[in-house]
């Protein structure tokens, strides 16, 4: 899912393109992508863009008029710079936004239509679509902690509530957890005021850095590499691979459709965090540590 670093670069792309220029018409390939039926997605036509702006992960197109396209791109919804009048062609592609100079495209990749697109009309209905989560980025330390340490959640849960901080999901999460060298299983209320600001220092790194290296990488043009597994990442999809910082391997936990990725030397003091599915199977037999694991694999 594109998180606060790829949101911030495709807003700045379409910043470039399309902030000032009338959107012409709009073309829906999926009955199920608008998720709203008043306004009529008509009366957004023929309007200019006049903001964009974000809403955690979600991108806000604002229209003369005090209209707001909003648009969550969910797990697999990508956006493209097209010609234009770019046909939809392809099962993948649900919408295009047409310009005068371009049509930007939605696609979605997979069977599950998760994409949503919303036409709303005032700011009220606009801040209705915001999670309400801290913004990491202009936050000082004081307002970071207070927001972090409400409630007792697990570190990786709190960073990933769209409604504790914004813009972050599971991909940035790691990376976060792993430069703080935190346990993602670490509860908010049992951390030290080092901790906390360790993490938050860590929060303002990665995503920062992360907004960087994207702008870099799309160089001026519009990002089409846009993806939540990314080489350069410290642990994030790197399961089985060697922490870059000390070179242990890669543990993950395994949850529903996601894994959380960690480094359990320079997060959990060595401790293997127990994965829901295999510790089922193996009960007893879960590896404790490093060193367990390492012995079981010796065996093999």
């Amino acid at each position: 899912m594109p998180e606060l670093p790829d949101i911030t670069v495709y807003i700045e792309a379409l910043e470039a393109r399309i902030l000032g220029h009338r959107l012409e018409k709009i073309r829906l390939a999926s009955p199920f992508l608008l998720r709203t039926a008043v306004p009529p997605i008509g009366a957004a036509e023929g309007r200019k863009v006049v903001c964009l702006r974000r809403l955690g992960k979600r991108i806000a197109f604002g229209l003369e008029g005090e209209l707001w396209l909003v648009l969550h791109l969910m797990i697999a919804g990508r956006l493209h710079w097209q010609p234009p009048g770019t046909l939809l062609k392809g099962k993948f592609t649900l919408a295009a936004f047409d310009f005068a100079d371009g049509s930007l495209t939605l696609t979605e990749a997979g069977t599950k239509k998760r994409a949503a697109l919303h036409l709303l009309e005032g700011p009220a209905a606009l801040a209705a679509q915001d999670p309400g989560g801290l913004e990491v980025l202009t936050a000082d330390l004081p307002a970071f902690a207070a927001r972090l340490t409400a409630r007792s959640h697990t570190l990786k849960r709190a960073l990933t509530d769209p409604r504790i901080f914004s813009g972050i999901g599971n991909a940035y999460s790691d990376e976060i957890l792993h430069r703080a060298q935190l346990s993602p299983l670490a509860l908010t209320g049992r951390l030290t005021a080092q901790e906390v600001e360790r993490l938050y220092a860590a929060a303002l790194a990665t995503l920062e850095d992360w907004v960087a290296r994207l702008r870099n990488e799309a160089k001026g043009g519009f990002p089409e590499k846009v993806t939540a597994f990314r080489k350069d990442m410290a642990v994030h999809g790197r399961y089985g691979k060697p922490c870059p910082v000390c070179g242990t391997t890669v543990q993950r936990i395994r949850h529903a459709d996601n894994e959380t990725n960690y480094c359990p030397r320079c997060q959990t003091g060595g401790k293997l965090l127990a994965d829901r599915s295999l510790s089922v199977l193996l009960k007893k037999d879960w590896p404790k540590s490093i060193e367990e694991l390492e012995q079981l694999r010796g065996k093999g």
